[in-house]
């Protein structure tokens, strides 16, 4: 009865050193990769979300999270005014209600496609260059 005690203690990792480090180490490496996989990247959205609310600006075309789409009229501490449709009615909103802001987001893509063109046309120039040393061979 005793030596099965003794097995299931030696199998268990009771005679060997350090057995109790290793599920420690286990566990700090899972939270940690918890807070890179999943913690870090909400707080960096919120972040983003929270700049896009606060750098709103009279005129800027938005899209609130119930989907309605207006142009800033009034901007307050915490709420806005916002003009919809063509019959130009008027709404309140609170600022954490703004999903995107349409203006910037155009404004950002352009900068987008603008940076491809020309990343683009450095390739194809040192392309260029690249054949033509070829040909003086």
């Amino acid at each position: 009865m005793n030596s099965i005690i003794l097995m299931a203690q030696s199998a268990a990792g009771g005679d060997t050193p350090g057995g109790g480090i290793m599920p420690i180490v286990m566990m700090v490496a899972v939270v940690g990769l918890m807070y890179f996989m999943m913690i870090r990247p909400q707080k960096k959205r919120q972040k983003e979300e929270q700049e896009m609310r606060s750098s709103l600006e009279i005129g800027d075309e938005i899209v609130t999270i119930g989907g309605i789409i207006g142009k800033v009229v009034t901007i307050r501490e915490n709420d806005i005014i916002i003009e919809t449709g063509s019959d130009r009615n008027k709404m309140k909103i609170e600022r954490w209600a703004v999903n995107t802001n349409k203006t910037k987001a155009e404004q950002h893509q352009k900068e987008v496609e603008a940076a491809r063109e020309a990343a683009k046309a450095k390739k194809a120039k040192k392309k260029d260059v690249v054949d033509e040393t070829k040909n003086k061979d």
